[in-house]
């Protein structure tokens, strides 16, 4: 059979890697899905979320026009096109330290630049005159 770019298939799991899991589309086809296209949310393992025998549906991501291996993702058609927001965004750690660039207790904003700013300006056109001589 051909494939096509985009096209939603069904096939059968037949092996399991760290990096992915392979499925057979039809009797003289096999693709593999990356474990980041198995489903939006983050997974540890492909064994999680597939097992070997499993009846996927799986869309057709890309086709190697040399040696015609077929990148497939389970991610698409699950989500339809959504992004889904992984379980451990939703986990709030109250122990994190947020690094802020300023200080986040003062409240002075560009204020102090609008004070300053002449002065600055003088400082820098002697700096460059001294450089000239």
């Amino acid at each position: 059979m051909t494939y096509r770019i985009g096209d939603v298939v069904e096939g059968t799991v037949t092996g399991i890697q760290p990096y992915g899991a392979f499925v057979q589309l039809d009797e003289h086809t096999q693709g593999l899905i990356h474990i980041s296209e198995c489903r939006s949310a983050f997974i540890r393992h492909v064994g999680d979320e597939l097992h070997v025998g499993q009846v996927i549906k799986v869309m057709v991501l890309d086709i190697d026009q040399y040696n015609q291996k077929i990148s497939l993702s389970r991610r698409s058609v699950l989500d339809g096109g959504q992004v889904v927001k992984s379980d451990r965004d939703n986990q709030r750690v109250d122990n994190w330290h947020h690094h802020y660039w300023t200080n986040q207790h003062l409240t002075i904003g560009f204020d102090s630049i609008a004070t300053t700013r002449d002065a600055m300006i003088n400082e820098a056109l002697d700096r460059l005159k001294t450089k000239q001589r």
